[in-house]
């Protein structure tokens, strides 16, 4: 009896639940408190950093506030219940940083995730000797050069790539380089990367017969249309006997390199580009290298001579540790001597670490060079290949480095 008494209690209990349950839904829909959302832009980055909040769900054409930390911003949604507003994150927050947007009635919250500060690039020095670079990643990777920026307490005022007779003139690059404040250096080089030294469809007696002149002349063109300096490197270290435009390799004969020279000069002068400065870079001389003087195309045909020059160390079986003064000197006498008055550069540079101490070597060079009034610049080699000639090879080597280069701009 007691059973029967509960199930109809039960019974009557369930129905009523379900008669409410039909009448309530829309009310309780309506009644329901509207739910916000944020989102910001950016994210993510440095204390300090200008975000843009965006909010929807609010309640229409009502103001409220963004809290970051300690700080708080006014802002009102429109209409549609939707806002945006622009914050600055506190200068002091660190880590994950709750942003809160809220109302009398509505409040939504997202996290801004706080990043260590970008160290501010160094500009380009004005000392006489400039300081320039070379990177795996070429003029594009802009954090490999903003790293030895860093690195050298100076940004380089010239970066060296490379190019060979393929490829297009290289505009884009040539932009990167120009908006750090930079010179581009282009090493031109007349063959097909990859094919060796045997490369007979680039030997230096086509290049002056014209076998190539529509692609020099499509070259000429583009740099005089750019317009802004441009340093050309073309057929470099022609002394050695490692590239297919070498005279003693690839069927050339002496004499070729000089007219190859100044058939690609006459070319790209013709075409009105005034802005290229040509440069005429051997390697430096070494016993059994090819005489300069028979390779040098005229004081007429060059703007600035070179050298490119290694202290490999004991890095190599055939190598020995050389101080800058031996590596450069002579090659810098002969220079001279062909082309008085033409400023040199040291076009390609670096020291191993085997074999002696290179934070010293990185001293001793800059205090050399700069010691020597026609030498404008020298451009370090900053790659690891052969051996790792990078600036910071070492930790004692990038200090070296850095103090030399401060060294020089206020001596």
């Amino acid at each position: 009896m007691f059973r029967t008494v509960k199930s109809i209690a039960a019974v009557v209990g369930l129905g009523l639940s379900l008669a409410l349950t039909a009448v309530l839904p829309a009310q309780e829909a309506q009644a329901a408190p509207a739910t916000g959302q944020i989102s910001l832009s950016p994210a993510t980055g440095p204390a300090g950093s200008a975000v843009t909040v965006s909010g929807t769900g609010f309640k229409a054409s009502t103001t409220g506030t963004v809290i970051a930390g300690a700080t708080t911003f006014p802002f009102k949604s429109a209409a549609s219940g939707a806002f945006s507003t622009s914050i600055t994150i506190p200068s002091a927050a660190t880590g994950s940083l709750t942003i809160t947007a809220k109302t009398s009635s509505i409040q939504a919250s997202s996290v801004f995730t706080v990043t260590a500060p970008v160290p501010a690039v160094p500009p380009v020095s004005t000392a006489a000797l400039r300081f320039g670079v070379a990177t795996a990643g070429g003029p594009l990777a802009s954090g490999e050069l903003d790293e030895v920026a860093q690195l050298a307490g100076e940004s380089p005022s010239i970066v060296l790539f490379y190019q060979d007779f393929l490829q297009a003139p290289p505009i884009t690059e040539m932009n990167s380089v120009r908006a750090r404040g930079a010179v581009p250096l282009v090493t031109w080089e007349p063959w097909a990367w990859g094919g060796g030294t045997e490369q007979p469809a680039y030997s230096l007696d086509r290049i002056a017969a014209g076998d190539f002149d529509a692609h020099i002349t499509q070259w000429g063109q583009a740099l005089a249309a750019w317009g802004q300096p441009v340093q050309l490197r073309f057929a470099h270290e022609m002394n050695g006997n490692w590239y297919p435009w070498a005279e003693g390799v690839n069927g050339n004969q002496p004499g070729d390199y000089v007219n190859a020279w100044r058939h690609v000069h006459d070319i790209v002068a013709a075409t009105g580009a005034g802005n290229v400065s040509w440069v005429w870079s051997p390697n430096v001389p070494y016993y059994g290298s090819t005489d300069l003087a028979g390779l040098f195309p005229g004081a007429g045909y060059v703007n600035v001579v070179a050298l490119d020059g290694y202290n490999w160390g004991t890095s190599a079986s055939w190598s020995s540790w050389i101080s800058p003064q031996d590596l450069f000197a002579p090659g810098i006498a002969q220079l001279r001597t062909l082309a008085p008055g033409v400023p040199i550069l040291i076009s390609e540079t670096a020291s191993a670490e085997a074999g002696g101490n290179k934070a010293a070597w990185n001293t001793d060079l800059v205090s050399y060079l700069a010691a020597q009034p026609d030498v404008m610049g020298f451009v370090w080699f900053h790659l690891q290949k052969e051996t790792d000639w990078r600036i910071n090879s070492s930790a004692t080597s990038a200090s070296a480095f850095k103090t030399a280069l401060q060294a020089r701009r206020t001596s």
